[in-house]
């Protein structure tokens, strides 16, 4: 049954200075009358936006977050869903992580008021921590390795049905590595046939780099932190060229970085910006040339491409996304949503 919580905007934000013609960003906070921790989000447009998190609680909201709908899929309160792909305010695709058959993908083509199971793993070493799409039909999930390369799952039907990419087009995975689950972004597309996975825990922090859409993989070292805790959360490209890393370490997130590594050569090589943002940050997201990074600690600007940050919020947000036309939302813990003004 579809629930709709009508709620009220609550403004709250943190003015940082801004060059001569200027408005620093903020965020508008959009509350949603629930706890969950939504680390997945799909930004449709400055009045369409889907979150997921906790509980199996998926939420929409059409019209810029004045009231959401809550629309999971039913019986799936045990299941984390940490990332969602919105195509529009009808059509998302849902991933759930976990060990096993937790890890799930459920797709609607009416709003959320049925779905269907389009995928479930069945590979106890298998565990599957974010998916991507090239365009409305083409994508990719992610697990981490199994017996020594990640595993992907291919859809050419928007989601609707899941096929298993080769493992002999990855290279080995370090001892250790794995993706991170903590802002639906570990892989992202750029264009119609590049895609690029994040990862850590290894000797070393890597971007991993398809040209073909997926079938197969080159890996390079980044020069963020790597540890069980530490490494590379998010990735995000403005072109298939030009594109940035974030992460750091969730069990130290004050550590002083570096948090961010920037690319002009598609993720063939990773070099850390002369500025950066303070501590951890697990999300990331292009708007226009300029980038928003969020975390537990805060959010963070740059107007020019991710070589210089300004912090201009202390609130907490696990994940950020923004469409081409520039409207941006965040969301994270106790059922925090917002969106940029």
């Amino acid at each position: 049954m579809r629930v709709v919580l009508l709620v009220c905007a609550l403004l709250v934000s943190v003015a940082v200075p801004a060059s001569a013609g200027e408005h620093p960003p903020r965020w508008e906070l959009k509350p949603t009358g629930v706890t969950a921790q939504f680390r997945g989000l799909s930004a449709v447009s400055s009045h369409v936006a889907w979150v997921s998190g906790t509980q199996g609680t998926v939420l929409r909201t059409t019209d810029g977050g004045a009231t959401w709908a809550a629309v999971g899929p039913p019986g799936t309160g045990n299941l984390q869903f940490r990332d969602i792909e919105a195509f529009d305010a009808e059509r998302a695709v849902v991933l759930s992580i976990g060990s096993g058959t937790d890890s799930r993908v459920y797709r609607t083509d009416d709003g959320g008021a049925h779905w269907r199971l389009t995928f479930q793993n069945t590979d106890a070493a298998a565990f599957y921590d974010c998916l991507a799409f090239f365009d409305p039909w083409r994508g990719l999930a992610v697990s981490d390795p199994v017996d020594g390369r990640f595993r992907v799952q291919a859809t050419f039907d928007g989601g609707r049905s899941w096929q298993p990419v080769p493992g002999s087009g990855f290279p080995p995975a370090l001892p250790g590595e794995a993706g991170f689950a903590a802002s639906g972004q570990c892989v992202t597309t750029s264009g119609p046939f590049d895609a690029w996975l994040a990862t850590g825990g290894g000797a070393t922090a890597r971007v991993l780099h398809s040209g073909d859409g997926g079938r197969h993989w080159t890996a390079s070292d980044t020069p963020l932190p790597s540890s069980p805790s530490a490494g590379v959360f998010a990735v995000a490209f403005r072109s298939p060229a030009y594109g940035l890393a974030i992460g750091g370490d969730y069990a130290n997130p004050a550590a002083p970085g570096p948090a961010v590594a920037l690319s002009r050569d598609r993720g063939r090589t990773w070099a850390t910006p002369e500025q950066y943002p303070a501590g951890y940050r697990s999300g990331l997201a292009w708007r226009g040339g300029g980038v928003l990074a969020v975390g537990p600690g805060g959010s963070d600007y740059s107007p020019d491409g991710g070589r210089h940050w300004t912090p201009f919020d202390t609130g907490s947000f696990d994940t950020v996304d923004c469409t081409p036309a520039g409207a941006c939302w965040a969301s994270g813990v106790q059922g925090r949503v917002a969106r940029l003004r």
